[in-house]
């Protein structure tokens, strides 16, 4: 290799053929072009005319330039020459790469395989033998005999085989890699490179000590902004999840998208988590209804690959709604000798608790019914409890001395004694009992037991063949405590004590709390005994998606900590089946990240990309090739093949422009198109312009923020192809608008979803904003949560963005939507304004019918229609719609329709000729 400076040629020895082009010169000089033949009119005509004869001897000398321009392109392409070559390889033994292929490296993974090539490349031109060494434990085990081998390879077979690696969603264990190498060695020094991933671990300095003895070491590394994040469990705080975020360096701002999903892929959720410029861990509240928290199976890092990036979710992080039953006036007349002040302090921190009478609560979605000590009113009443309870719910009962007086109905587990039985006092022989272990076989198994729990007092089961089975939970002297009987798709479990301090002390012990827990999830049917090993169900890749499981994958062990269990056999994942889950995910098992030490003892280190070589054989031969057609071009001129023209003495010099001017295209033209096309460009030119007038067209105020941006196109998108479907309005493609620079005049109805996120307007979209609501244009401001309007007035808790956002414009006053306004019947009629969530309230213009035809300019609500329209290409749902599902995504829809015509057709509408009609539709 020859190397100048920044460039290099891989084959030097072919630039001895530019010695050949003096002998070009020389002959193509003395070849003068082929002559031409040039027809004579009659003889008359040239009487008197002296004929000159012009035969050129030579070729022109600019046309002999562009053909030594020709050979000289060639010869150079040839000699393969390379921008910012890299150092050639040191020593004569093989090129070793060691790769790190756990889950950090998932982050670049594209760099990491490019720095690779580039190297197998150099090794192959070079001839040298390649050793790949990777530092993530394998799935499966190497064959007996083979740990300690070290395969060399062809660098052109590895090449082909390189794009097939992958990272793996475990850490690395750079230690195992030293005992592999072992005392291993080559016939020559090595060349050594380090593909790394930027993390420390253990055995770091243990590796590169042994590296350093193979030959000189380069290590490679990412910038510390380009280090992975790790997403790690969140933490349910009330109804809150908080939502924390660790990264690897700090010293820079950042923000990062997280998003939410649930089970069938389906958006719940996004929200911006910001870290302080010198924050190692960022924390984010999320604020979600039951509904839609329950829903959630997976968080992810938006924009970033790999399994530290995906957070799996199973039954600890959901809250169960349980129903208290109460019965009268007379629950909380004594608090502390309530059975309900002892179960909502327990149940609190984990679920969403409601209060009411039993047929209330058998009308609410609850996952949970508590009867603490309550009889039930009748047959009819146990009927409708029993429905319930076989349809998946868990009820949930404790003793007491009205159900030790009243007769069994016939929903209880087992049996009962009449009387019951009185543990200690002054009168009987026994003394209070104790708890005695959990069977293995319930979903108490494992607890531990407190010493300060005492039963004074408990009723009896009648003994029977199958009671055992229907024990979770004894006392000391083999009594039951808690017992259990399956119906259906759900349980009937009863105490055999009382939910307050009365009969025993289990309500003062954490064990309670700890008991309630266990219950609560086993409503959804999703949490097993405990005791059987968990099958795969989905496992994570090394780039964070969800596969399905391999062969060499063993089942999860039922117990255990995360830290000991996730590697090759058990990846990151979903274990379990439909009725028992569990979420094995990769941060629990982590220590806290850390970046390489800055510098490792012998190594060399340089930046992925830094100086990246490059081949400039392509774009020279391009050259050529571009020259070539230009001499061709003008051959022909020359020799009278492309007659009319061009004046002949204009021919050459016009081809020569030409030609230049498509080498500069080349060069420019290209990045410059590009440019041009970037998302977010400018589109008020002319032929937008038309395309606009033509077309009726939705649009969308862009914030900034990707994943809102992405929901407003994918919103309006649905609703356009909606409105084709149902109406004669025929919108194009929605487009998303930058006030100040994209014109607004164009569309009649503009959707401004608002963020926290999103910046303060400058003057120019300000004055753009303002000029569109003058003349009559409607902007549907949309704060995307119900609980960001607090009575719009009243402290919402996004009024604080709504103000700052909105502080330039000339805001009309607001009131809420009439019962009569015309959009309430613009195409449908209706009563509500429902989008992703329901319950927000509309609010509108103050119109006038003289002013902008009495249509109103600014349409405020927070219901986040967008997500409710999203559709992706197939037309299929992108967001989860609460409370109400697929009736409510299509009242979201009427009222998209609605807000449409409204726009379009004014208040048409409200003109009382249209009354006879709506009051027949009515009356249907």
């Amino acid at each position: 290799m020859l190397s100048l400076g920044p460039l290099a040629f891989a084959s030097p020895w072919i630039l001895l053929a530019l010695l050949s082009l003096p002998l070009l010169w020389y002959l193509l000089r003395v070849t003068p072009p082929s002559p031409r033949r040039q027809r004579f009119p009659a003889m008359r005509l040239l009487l008197g005319l002296r004929p000159s004869e012009e035969t050129p001897a030579r070729t022109p000398w600019w046309l002999l330039l562009l053909r030594l321009a020709i050979a000289a392109l060639v010869i150079l392409a040839l000699a393969q020459p390379l921008l910012n070559p890299t150092q050639p390889l040191r020593g004569s033994g093989p090129l070793v790469l060691v790769l790190d292929d756990g889950w950090a490296a998932a982050r670049g993974w594209e760099r990491r395989l490019e720095a690779a090539d580039g190297l197998l490349e150099q090794a192959q031109r070079s001839g040298r033998p390649v050793v790949l060494l990777t530092t993530a434990p394998e799935a499966a085990a190497p064959p007996a005999g083979e740990g300690r081998a070290l395969p060399q390879q062809s660098a052109a077979e590895l090449r082909r085989s390189l794009q097939v690696l992958a990272p793996k969603p475990w850490p690395v264990d750079r230690a195992a890699l030293v005992e592999r190498l072992g005392d291993a060695r080559f016939a020559g020094a090595a060349e050594v490179y380090w593909l790394s991933d930027g993390l420390d671990a253990p055995g770091s300095r243990a590796l590169a000590e042994r590296l350093r003895r193979l030959g000189p070491v380069t290590l490679l590394r990412d910038p510390p902004e380009m280090l992975p994040r790790l997403l790690l469990p969140p933490e349910s705080e009330g109804l809150d999840l908080l939502l924390r975020v660790r990264r690897v360096a700090g010293g820079f701002p950042e923000t990062l998208v997280l998003r939410a999903d649930d089970e069938e892929g389906y958006e719940v959720a996004t929200t911006e988590l910001a870290f302080e410029p010198e924050a190692r861990e960022a924390v984010h509240r999320l604020t979600l209804p039951l509904e839609l928290r329950n829903r959630i199976e997976r968080l992810t890092i938006e924009a970033e690959q790999g399994a530290g990036a995906v957070l799996l979710l199973d039954e600890r992080w959901r809250r169960r709604p349980v129903g208290l039953v109460t019965v009268g006036a007379a629950d909380g007349a004594q608090p502390l000798l309530e059975e309900h002040y002892y179960l909502e302090r327990a149940l609190e921190p984990f679920t969403e608790i409601y209060r009411d009478s039993l047929d209330g609560l058998l009308r609410r979605n609850t996952a949970v019914l508590v009867l603490a000590d309550t009889l039930l009113a009748g047959a009819e009443q146990e009927e409708r409890l029993r429905s319930w309870v076989e349809g998946g719910g868990l009820l949930l009962r404790f003793a007491g001395p009205r159900l030790l007086e009243a007769p069994a109905d016939g929903l209880l587990p087992v049996r009962l004694r009449a009387g019951g039985r009185t543990l200690g006092g002054a009168m009987a022989w026994d003394r209070p009992a104790g708890l005695a272990p959990f069977p293995d076989q319930g979903p108490f198994a494992g607890l531990a037991l407190p010493d300060d729990v005492e039963v004074r007092r408990q009723v009896l089961a009648e003994p029977s063949l199958d009671l055992a089975d229907r024990t979770w939970a004894r006392l000391e002297d083999g009594t039951p405590l808690v017992t259990a009987e399956r119906l259906g798709e759900g349980w009937s479990v009863l105490v055999h004590t009382t939910a307050n301090v009365e009969w025993s002390d289990l309500a003062l012990s954490g064990l309670f709390v700890e008991m309630l827990q266990r219950l609560v999830a086993l409503s959804q049917g999703v949490t097993g005994s405990g005791q059987e090993p968990l099958p795969p169900l989905r496992l994570l890749d090394g780039f964070g998606r969800l596969v399905p499981p391999t062969p060499a994958v063993l089942p999860l062990p039922p117990a255990g900590e995360e830290a000991a269990l996730l590697g090759p056999r058990n990846p990151p994942g979903v274990y379990g089946s439909a009725l028992s889950r569990r979420a094995l995910n990769l941060a629990p098992a982590l220590d806290t990240p850390r970046p390489l030490p800055a510098a490792l003892p012998g190594l060399s280190e340089a930046f992925y990309g830094a100086d990246r070589e490059r081949s400039l054989l392509p774009w020279l031969l391009t050259a050529a090739l571009l020259l070539a057609l230009g001499d061709l071009l003008l051959g022909l001129l020359l020799r009278g093949l492309l007659p009319g023209l061009w004046p002949r003495r204009r021919r050459p010099a016009t081809l020569a422009l030409l030609l230049a001017g498509g080498l500069a295209f080349a060069a420019l033209g290209a990045p410059a198109m590009a440019a041009a096309q970037e998302p977010g460009a400018a589109v008020g030119d002319d032929a937008f312009a038309l395309s606009s007038v033509e077309e009726t067209r939705l649009a969308y105020l862009v914030t900034g923020v990707p994943a809102v941006d992405e929901t407003s196109r994918a919103g309006l998108h649905g609703l356009s192809q909606m409105l084709i479907r149902r109406t004669t309005v025929e919108p194009a493609e929605p487009v998303g608008l930058r006030p100040g620079r994209d014109e607004l005049a164009f569309f009649p109805l503009i959707y401004w979803p608002i963020t926290s996120g999103q910046r303060d307007l400058d003057e120019p979209a300000l004055a753009a904003l303002n000029d569109f609501l003058e003349h009559g244009g409607t902007l549907v401001i949309d704060l995307l949560r119900p609980d960001a309007l607090g009575g719009f007035g009243r402290g919402g808790s996004g009024e604080e963005t709504l103000r700052r956002l909105t502080g330039g414009l000339l805001m009309p006053p607001l009131e809420p939507v009439p019962p009569d306004h015309v959009l309430t019947k613009a195409f449908y009629l209706l009563q509500e304004f429902p989008g992703r969530y329901a319950g927000g309230a509309l609010w509108v213009e103050e119109t006038e019918e003289r002013r902008h035809d009495g249509v109103a300019t600014v349409i405020l609500g927070a219901n986040d229609w967008a997500a409710a329209w999203a559709v992706d290409e197939l037309g299929r749902p992108l967001a989860a719609v609460v409370p109400g599902g697929e009736r409510q995504r299509e009242m979201a829809f009427r009222f998209g329709i609605n807000l449409v015509m409204y726009a379009l057709t004014g208040n048409y509408k409200a003109d009382q000729v249209h009354v006879p009609f709506i009051l027949e539709r009515l009356g249907q």
